[in-house]
């Protein structure tokens, strides 16, 4: 595996030299080496606030609204349903409307503004109504946080848009 080279060498280093290198550019003696790496590892608080309001669509299935932590919040997919429960009829515009409302909802519950919302996720049924759904985000998502889009196979209930986002709180 090694040549006759390698292997000379690297007898010399083991029997003739104390120190050692490291990524760390350590010229400490191994003796002097500390027993154990100092790892620093960032934890997430064990505080997670569930974020839950009245004023928006209730959860279909079993998660919560939204969930805030570490100065972030992380809200759920909405869809256009109403806080009452009820799926609206009438166009992705309208639809889009109403998933943003949730939003709004949500994330003034969580003591933040739509304004502070960095990240959208949106989930279409059909990309054919891109340009309805785009049109009626434009005017809620003014401050143009970053955004993905897919088109996915089919969403809970049947409804043509799904939107979730993370917002700063």
């Amino acid at each position: 595996m090694f040549s006759a080279t390698s292997r000379v060498l690297f007898s010399r280093l083991s029997t003739s030299s104390r120190l050692i290198s490291s990524p760390l550019h350590s010229s400490l003696p191994i003796s002097r080496l500390p027993s154990r790496i100092p790892y620093q590892f960032v934890t997430m608080s064990t505080g997670l606030d569930i974020v839950h309001t009245a004023g928006a669509a209730q959860p279909v299935g079993p998660y919560s609204q939204a969930i805030k932590v570490n100065g972030q919040i992380f809200l759920s997919g909405q869809i256009p349903l109403t806080k009452d429960g009820v799926l609206i009829d009438g166009s992705v515009t309208e639809k889009t409307r109403l998933c943003c409302e949730n939003i709004k909802a949500v994330v003034e519950e969580a003591g933040s503004s739509v304004e502070k919302i960095f990240k959208v996720t949106v989930l279409l049924a059909d990309m054919a109504d891109f340009d309805e759904m785009n049109q009626e985000y434009a005017k809620f998502f003014a401050h143009k946080p970053a955004r993905s889009c897919f088109a996915v196979k089919q969403l809970p209930k049947n409804v043509p848009v799904e939107i979730e986002c993370i917002a700063l709180a």
